[in-house]
């Protein structure tokens, strides 16, 4: 949409390229050019300067008088997450953020992953950021020791974990640092190269010395009690889904989500082997060559496959997908961060295309597909890539607000949760395999909505369950419930767990908004009837953009 627009669309576009500009990160993760020879400022001066732009913004919007409808809504998405950011600059959590799966320590690590490396002027922009690195790496200490001394601290965990990915990064645990990986497919020009070479030790350098300050100077001040407690729980809870959640109830319904499915898989590892119990039944499909693929290459094949094949599936046929969406690349992370897969948006002019990564321990060579299936279609197509590509597409329709910088849990996840469920019912998860492992993927993320609020807020185990009944929720009774209330490979386990306990309030937010998701189809399939156009509600929905959770049930409403 035009930066000429008036109103809210201008303030909106004029807001994010301002913040581009004193986000470095942000901007090469949106696809913003102009800012990749950059870093991010974590000093308290660069956090102060952020939150000054995005008062200055939502003031301007306050006070703007939307033009349209769809002026309204933007309107209504801006305060809705500016309003809570706010109060995360209030209460200091931007500049203590630290965890293990997404704060400013993974940042400066995962931008590189993201630039272009196709040409000489590419790397020179690369080596222009690497020698970046250490005076950025030298702010975020400033500002995570500015916050310390205000007694805002992660806790415990997430320090030393943390520091424990630095050291991988910077090549003290493998011998080789994750910089100097990433140089060594740059082209062969001498003096390019030993800018490079400079600027890749210097970065090993500087995360091998933020590994050191979190260990000796923030982990003495950082609480060994990891759970947040429910004022900074509901804080963090509203960032992920954009809703003002009764906890009790979500905390009694994901209990009651858990059982349901538990249930169902009863029932189908019978299929797969009669009188099975689910984690016998997992065994036997783990054993199944059918279901395995060997070396890391083979699982980015396997992926990309059956990517591909979804894409060109649900074109036209449920989805109306244009040219631009239709190029989605599979890639194995750079060891170091935490187990899974996520996806990375393209570019506005999709020269970058959408990106599916999955991190995998890195001497992991085998890998059981069937857990995956609904994974890739989460990630991929219908899931994350079919949304988030769609909304950076509707550049006639949204600002650039919508398109490249607002993203919301709730919804996002809550969408690919729901996608994977929607491709079971096309038909895409007959095979008894594959449905299990998707049904495990939806009991895990329903064990994620006890478990995270259970730990954070210390709540009672109910009754009935069957696991440590009466007793209150901490991290090892959180451990234990994954491990043998799921089926979920242990080592993503203990991974999980950390980040629940770094990240709280975002785990829930898959299946609270799936759940708004679904409801929202009924209701629209029950006002339509016989004229109720599933493929109509799923475009017109994901043509809106991302948006909180409480707006989003009051724009599905009127579909």
């Amino acid at each position: 949409m035009s930066s000429t627009s008036a109103g809210v669309h201008a303030v909106s576009n004029r807001y994010v390229a301002d913040y581009a500009a004193a986000d470095p990160l942000m901007a090469t993760q949106s696809g913003i050019p102009g800012h990749d020879d950059r870093l991010t400022d974590y000093s308290p001066q660069g956090h102060a300067a952020r939150e000054e732009l995005t008062r200055r913004a939502a003031r301007e919007i306050e006070a703007a008088e939307p033009a349209d409808a769809s002026e309204a809504v933007a309107k209504a998405v801006f305060l809705e997450r500016t309003s809570v950011d706010l109060d995360l600059y209030d209460a200091g959590a931007h500049q203590a953020d630290l965890n293990v799966i997404a704060s400013p320590v993974q940042g400066l690590r995962e931008t590189f992953d993201l630039m272009p490396t196709a040409t000489t002027e590419d790397w020179a922009v690369i080596a222009k950021r690497l020698a970046a690195l250490p005076e950025a790496v030298a702010n975020l200490r400033a500002g995570l020791g500015h916050s310390a001394d205000a007694g805002r601290v992660a806790a415990l965990r997430q320090v030393t974990k943390v520091a424990e990915q630095c050291d991988t990064w910077s090549g003290r645990t493998t011998g080789r640092s994750f910089f100097a990986d990433l140089i060594a497919p740059a082209p062969d020009d001498r003096a390019l190269r030993t800018e490079l070479e400079a600027g890749a030790r210097a970065a090993g350098e500087a995360y091998a010395d933020l590994a050191q300050f979190l260990r000796a100077e923030l982990a003495p001040k950082a609480p060994t009690k990891d759970a947040v407690g429910e004022e900074a729980y509901r804080l963090k809870s509203r960032f992920f889904t954009g809703a003002k959640l009764d906890l009790a109830e979500a905390y009694a319904w994901g209990w009651e989500e858990f059982s349901g499915i538990e249930a169902e898989m009863r029932e189908v590892a019978g299929r797969i082997k009669p009188g099975a119990t689910i984690a016998e039944a997992a065994a036997a499909l783990d054993a199944d060559p059918r279901y395995r693929v060997t070396g890391q290459d083979g699982l980015r094949q396997w992926m990309q496959g059956l990517s591909d094949a979804a894409l060109a599936d649900v074109r036209g046929k449920h989805f109306d997908l244009p040219d631009e969406l239709m190029d989605l690349e599979c890639r194995i992370a750079p060891p170091g961060g935490g187990v899974g897969a996520y996806y990375t948006s393209p570019t506005p002019d999709f020269s970058r295309p959408g990106r599916m990564w999955w991190s995998v321990p890195a001497d992991r060579q085998e890998f059981s597909t069937w857990r995956e299936v609904s994974t890739v279609y989460h990630e991929g197509v219908p899931g994350h890539h079919l949304q988030i590509a769609t909304a950076v597409y509707q550049a006639e329709k949204l600002n650039d607000f919508q398109r490249l910088m607002c993203w919301i849990s709730g919804h996002g996840e809550g969408w690919a949760l729901y996608a994977e469920r929607l491709m079971r019912e096309l038909g895409y998860l007959g095979d008894p395999g594959d449905l299990l492992g998707m049904l495990d993927s939806h009991l895990f993320r329903a064990a994620r909505v006890i478990v995270d609020i259970g730990m954070h807020l210390e709540l009672e185990i109910p009754k009935g369950t069957g696991f440590h009944e009466g007793e209150r929720w901490t991290p090892e009774l959180g451990l234990e419930f994954m491990l043998t209330r799921t089926i979920t490979d242990p080592a993503h386990v203990h991974d999980e767990i950390d980040r629940y306990l770094g990240w709280p309030g975002q785990a829930p937010a898959y299946k609270l908004g799936e759940r708004l998701w679904l409801a929202a189809r009924e209701d629209a399939r029950a006002r339509h009837g016989a004229a109720f156009d599933l493929k109509r509600f799923h475009q017109e929905a994901l043509e809106m953009g991302c948006m909180g959770l409480d707006t989003l049930r009051e724009r599905l409403a009127a579909l």
